[in-house]
């Protein structure tokens, strides 16, 4: 018989039940909804072994076996991390999936894991009932109605589905936990896409518990409130957050969704102590105007992955909170810069367990300084393990010489401190300079119509090999009465001649992941150097 193990979120939730129940350990806040004019949703650990039990026993009912998927749609609402908790239960699999997703997108996501149902918020319905013919392998549909929270739902949109409210209102038998190993598989996370299709990172039950882990190497203490807006269907809200406030009990609090104008006061009134974002996040935060309050906030550190150089010590001083700088995937390679510890700049050094590389493209280490990729692997010998799902040509190349690929570019120092560059594919090279974005964007952030600004390069008008033009593609607070005089008025002023953009591009909003990462194929679709939204100096 399996001897019950709390790294694992089945027998952890069961254990805190006994042993803890009546803490409040996650609170889906409402204060950035509506002003707190409805109630925020609180859940004990009592609270999540229930509704995660009675999830589980509807999954049994839809004839769910140890392995098969089903899909997780809706963003940040309580009911998302009792779905993860039925899935441990169950040994099933749960797909997250961007709220956002849609078209075919939504469908390969779908296909590709081989979902069998789905649960989701209503305001997803609209979405998946336009791709449902090309899914004949979904068999149910289970849903989160959020009372119209997100607009009016078309109740006739619900026929042929089950409702969740239902489900989690009826009394359900204890399902016993079928869980047989820590590795049992328990989530199918895709990969961002940034460069190319998504694929299915197949992640075991045993991860939940090294979150815990990841928590304390954090620094998180007792008595912390982690904070996050990121969206749940990312390793790093589950990572960074859930995890550690489970596994640690650090109370931990959640948005719906990332709100830049919102975060500090969201702090405020939370009493939150940390919170994660990531680097495109840091430089909406930072565009936001100034407030003489900005630094009267309980927040002591800052969980950053990507914390641009030209902002970093700026955004400390300004906030007044210290940042801990992290990097990682969710196949692996983990490196990490405690507060002042190191360089600004360095994503830090790997930990004990991992040895980190960087690597040309004939797998040879390169020199002190010299960008190549980011590469890792076990420092015990065995060779680093990915599994796509399903992909086992993609999991060996992603692994090839014994070495995790992260596809990141970078470089290291000689004291051994490492430095993201780009991702492979994305650096930008102008009149034989690399521009660095977190510069331009910095500048750009700090005029007061800009509320948001991605830099990304375009194929060089010159048509010079390898060089690429400097776009800016900025969010106006007001498009009526913005001027791009302004803005090329204070790079030139800010910025080094070649770090000048070629172009603004004014969009309504920057196209980004779940994990706020901006898209950068996006944009370039959307670039025509004769539209009337591409303005030049």
């Amino acid at each position: 018989m399996r001897e019950p193990n709390e790294m694992m979120l089945a027998d952890l939730l069961r254990a805190r039940a006994e042993t803890n129940p009546d803490l409040d350990v996650l609170t889906f806040e409402h204060f950035s909804l509506d002003g707190g004019a409805t109630p925020d949703e609180v859940r004990t650990y009592a609270d999540l072994a229930t509704n995660a039990n009675t999830i589980a026993d509807y999954l049994v009912t839809k004839g769910m076996q140890r392995g098969d998927c089903f899909g997780l749609m809706m963003r940040n609402h309580p009911e998302y991390v009792e779905a993860m908790g039925a899935a441990s239960i169950t040994a099933c699999v749960f797909v997250p999936i961007d709220p956002r997703t849609k078209g075919e997108k939504l469908a390969y996501f779908l296909q590709n894991s081989e979902c069998r149902g789905i649960i989701c918020a209503d305001y997803c319905l609209a979405e998946l009932l336009e791709v449902k013919a090309q899914l004949p392998s979904l068999e149910w549909i289970l849903v989160l109605d959020t009372h119209g929270e997100s607009g009016e739902i078309d109740s006739g949109l619900l026929a042929g589905s089950d409702s969740l409210n239902q489900v989690l209102d009826s009394t359900a038998a204890t399902v016993d936990i079928r869980l047989q190993s820590p590795m049992d598989q328990w989530q199918v996370i895709f990969t961002s896409g940034t460069t190319g299709n998504p694929k299915g990172v197949v992640m075991p039950n045993i991860a939940f518990g090294g979150w815990g882990y990841l928590g304390q190497m954090f620094g998180y203490v007792d008595g912390d409130r982690p904070y996050t807006g990121l969206s749940l269907t990312h390793g790093n809200a589950q990572g960074v957050t859930l995890g550690p406030s489970l596994n640690l009990g650090l109370r931990g609090v959640f948005s719906r969704r990332f709100t830049k104008s919102k975060l500090l006061d969201v702090c405020r009134t939370y009493g939150c102590t940390t919170f994660s974002i990531l680097g495109g996040m840091a430089t909406a935060i930072y565009s936001e105007p100034l407030k003489a309050d900005d630094a009267d906030n309980p927040v002591r550190v800052v969980a950053s992955a990507g914390m641009p150089h030209a902002i970093w010590e700026s955004f400390e001083k300004r906030f007044g909170v210290d940042i801990s700088e992290w990097y990682g995937a969710v196949e692996g390679g983990f490196a990490f810069k405690p507060v002042g510890v190191g360089p600004i700049g360095s994503f830090g050094k790997p930990g004990p367990e991992t040895e980190m590389k960087i690597l040309d493209e004939n797998d040879n280490e390169c020199d002190v300084g010299v960008m190549g990729e980011i590469s890792s692997r076990p420092t015990s010998g065995s060779d680093p393990s990915v599994e796509y799902y399903k992909n086992p040509e993609a999991s060996k190349d992603k692994t090839r010489g014994g070495w995790l690929r992260s596809g990141d570019m970078g470089y290291r120092d000689e004291d051994g401190w490492f430095f993201f560059g780009y991702r492979r594919g994305g650096g930008i090279r102008h009149n034989g300079d690399f521009v660095n974005p977190s510069f331009v964007e910095k500048v750009i952030a700090e005029n007061e119509n800009v509320s948001d600004v991605f830099v990304y390069g375009v194929e060089a008008a010159s048509g010079a090999p390898g060089e690429k033009d400097v776009v800016a593609a900025i969010v106006p607070v007001d498009k009526n009465t913005f001027d791009a005089a302004d803005v090329y008025a204070i790079c030139r002023k800010g910025l080094e001649s070649n770090f000048v953009p070629s172009y603004l591009q004014i969009v309504d909003e920057i196209p980004k992941t779940a994990s706020e990462k901006p898209q950068t194929r996006f944009l370039l679709d959307q670039f025509d150097k004769t539209a009337s939204n591409i303005l030049t100096e």
